[in-house]
């Protein structure tokens, strides 16, 4: 995943406006809201800021 530091310094989950932190998986990786726990995708380092997207944590 290769997101730069200046776009995750104002990127928020748009569903609470909490903050995004990277987190690598196997399909690539996701941004994680800190504050409400959605997982959202990034595919082809594009991050996928969709709540229908996201997943629900578990």
């Amino acid at each position: 995943m290769n997101l730069s530091d200046e776009l995750l310094a104002i990127i928020v989950c748009p569903d609470c406006h909490g903050d995004l932190a990277p987190v690598e998986t196997d399909d690539g990786g996701e941004l994680v809201c800190q504050a409400c726990g959605l997982a959202y995708p990034v595919r082809d380092d594009i991050p996928v800021l969709l709540v229908d997207e996201a997943r629900r944590p578990g």
